[in-house]
């Protein structure tokens, strides 16, 4: 095994994966990141009045009730 050979593909791997990714997101990418977000903050007491009184652009409510949070 060519140990410098290994280390340049590591290398290599490496540059490729620090590259941005530039593909568009999809609608579950980004149920995602709100489900993310929402279990995140669902504790908060700003989020909670976001979450009751505020102004969502999403299609779909979060997924947490106020205060609640998966386990």
């Amino acid at each position: 095994m060519d140990i410098e050979q290994t280390i340049g593909d590591i290398e290599r791997l490496e540059r490729i994966l620090e590259m941005p990714d530039t593909r568009p997101l999809t609608s579950s990418d980004v149920s995602a990141a709100n489900q993310k977000h929402d279990a995140k903050l669902a504790n908060s007491p700003w989020f909670r009045l976001w979450q009751t009184y505020g102004i969502c652009c999403r299609s779909t409510p979060s997924e947490f009730g106020l205060g609640e949070v998966e386990s």
